[in-house]
């Protein structure tokens, strides 16, 4: 029995547009996570960027459950001592809705060069206007 391998010029990416706003985030994040590295494909391979494009739309919207909106909370360090800056979900949901998504997609995705080159094909929008109607999304739902 042979092992099959999908060469370059082979992959064929096609484009999703998704509504966020009738969606829990830790299910959007973890589908979003398996179409971008291709996981959904019958001939997938870990090692190269074969994944679909994903339109997110409505990403203020997105909804968390439990008390997440109050006791979720982001870092960031600036590098420095006592450079620690925390934010919890709400101040972020207002000031970067769109990092919400982001962030957690991120998180689900490997962590080397495969990953940040994955992570380009995640688009997030905050409201309904996106530039991608070109591609032609098809819708999905979960």
């Amino acid at each position: 029995m042979e092992t099959t391998s999908i060469r370059v010029n082979e992959i064929t990416r096609n484009w999703y547009i998704v509504y966020a706003d009738v969606q829990i985030l830790c299910r959007l994040a973890s589908e979003f996570a398996q179409i971008i590295s291709g996981k959904k494909k019958p001939l997938s391979t870990h090692h190269m960027d074969m994944g679909d494009f994903v339109v997110v739309i409505y990403a203020e919207q997105v909804k968390v459950t439990g008390n997440k909106e109050r006791d979720k909370s982001y870092f960031r360090h600036s590098g420095y001592p006592g450079g620690i800056t925390q934010i919890n979900l709400r101040k972020v949901r207002q000031n970067f809705p769109k990092r919400i998504i982001t962030n957690a997609v991120k998180g689900m995705l490997p962590h080397n060069r495969l990953g940040r080159k994955l992570l380009t094909h995640l688009k997030v929008y905050s409201g309904e206007l996106h530039p991608h109607a070109a591609q032609r999304p098809q819708t999905i739902t979960f």
